[in-house]
């Protein structure tokens, strides 16, 4: 094992007001390194930040407010990072979400802005910062995937294609960052209890199991702490078994899985919300 040594760092987290973006936060400030968190809540991420200094007084975190789905992601956080005079060494991209419908349901303007931010502004925020992390050359490149990038995803149509991408792409930066110290992963969750679900609907997990956060940067971090890390991980046990065993079934009969796996479990939430409206 070769642990990351995070002292005199500086990692930018993006989605860092919540979930795993402020779980990972937490766990790096307790292994030293300094913190720029970027989210749109600038209440979120100043309550954030207030806790991670009082808990760890010699770490500096530099809150930034910006939405990320709007278009020159990457060239405005570059632009907000360089005015603070800071120095990035390290990079999560977690910001995304998922809509949850038949995508010809889907509102077009919603889809646009999912694709934006979950792969054009992830490659755009990617390019700003790589150059900087691979000269640096001590630090991560961490994209958050989803198990839903291993396969087609009946009613996430869109989420899973925009995950597929951000694995590969991910996949192709570790080959490229090679001898440069840079450790690049494409970290993929199943379920995980965070907030993805209050915008995506809870039906999206499609019935599975929930990890928690904690287990989920439990996983990141061991992995990147590696002598040799590989360049993605699937969180769980249960959803790696899945994930290979994918690879043995056609693409029609694991497509057709999925899609009936998502349609029970839509059912069976509309059966609950039915009875429970009745008293």
């Amino acid at each position: 094992m070769a642990s990351v040594d995070y002292r005199n760092q500086n990692t930018l987290i993006t989605g860092a007001s919540s979930g795993i973006g402020a779980e990972l936060a937490r766990r790096l400030a307790e292994r030293g390194s300094d913190l720029v968190l970027v989210a749109r809540r600038a209440d979120r991420l100043d309550a954030l930040a207030a806790e991670i200094r009082a808990a760890h007084p010699g770490v500096t975190v530099t809150p930034i407010a910006m939405d990320l789905a709007a278009p020159g992601a990457g060239a405005r956080l570059s632009a907000a990072v360089e005015e603070r005079g800071l120095a990035v060494t390290g990079l999560v991209n977690n910001a995304g979400f998922a809509t949850h419908r038949a995508f010809h349901e889907e509102d077009p303007e919603r889809v646009a802005e999912e694709i934006a931010l979950n792969v054009a502004n992830l490659v755009d925020v990617t390019r700003a910062f790589i150059d900087r992390l691979r000269s640096d050359g001590r630090g991560i490149l961490v994209n958050v995937a989803s198990m839903a990038a291993y396969q087609a995803n009946p009613t996430m149509a869109v989420y899973g294609a925009t995950k597929a991408f951000v694995l590969n792409f991910t996949e192709a930066l570790w080959y490229e960052s090679r001898g440069t110290g840079l450790r690049v992963l494409a970290l993929s969750p199943g379920a995980t209890e965070t907030e993805f679900f209050q915008i995506a609907g809870e039906g999206a997990d499609g019935g599975t199991a929930r990890m928690t956060v904690e287990e989920v940067v439990d996983i990141c971090l061991r992995t990147l702490d590696r002598r040799n890390p590989p360049p993605s991980v699937i969180t769980g046990r249960l959803n790696r078994v899945m994930a290979v065993a994918g690879r043995f079934v056609s693409r029609r009969l694991l497509t057709a899985t999925v899609g009936m796996m998502m349609a029970r479990n839509d059912a069976i939430l509309k059966r609950k919300a039915l009875v429970s409206s009745r008293g």
